[in-house]
């Protein structure tokens, strides 16, 4: 995947990704509209499918609401790249098919508007812009097929047929 970086800061918890006053709106994409409002106004007008979020340490904590990594994904963010993730927010991520990345040195390193490529699948991280490489802690291989399944349900209804 390759895209333009959208950075924030550390402790980005999941009442900022998707503030509790829409949870009652069910359609992911009209929820997504709210995406990072509390923090970013601006983030659904500059987002485009394919861009990469960068951020620092401990993505998505805060409560469980497994909204969280739905609006991320259904706002077009293509990947998220962290230097540490909230372990809730980790196997939400998974669970609905978020490809996400730690790696503390790209997180460090990446800027706003930086052209980024990664192979979620090695860990490759490249900074196009910067002309740089980190290597990300790939996922284990059960980890990839639920990504390629496109999250945990449709991973057991592949495996179930």
């Amino acid at each position: 995947m390759r895209g333009t970086v959208i950075k924030y800061g550390d402790n980005v918890d999941t009442d900022v990704i998707i503030p509790a006053r829409y949870l009652n709106i069910s359609d992911m994409k009209e929820l997504a509209k709210h995406c990072m409002e509390d923090l970013d106004k601006d983030f659904v007008n500059k987002v485009k499918p394919g861009d990469i979020m960068v951020a620092g340490k401990n993505f998505g904590s805060g409560s469980s609401r497994e909204h969280a990594p739905g609006v991320i994904k259904a706002s077009g963010i293509s990947c998220v790249i962290a230097e540490t993730f909230a372990r809730i927010f980790f196997r939400n991520a998974i669970n609905i098919g978020l490809p996400i990345m730690e790696c503390p040195e790209a997180a460090r390193d990446i800027e706003d508007g930086d052209e980024v490529s990664i192979d979620v699948y090695s860990g490759l991280i490249t900074n196009i812009t910067k002309d740089r490489t980190y290597q990300g802690t790939p996922f284990p291989g059960f980890m990839q097929d639920i990504m390629r399944a496109g999250g945990l349900i449709n991973y057991v209804k592949e495996k179930g047929e």
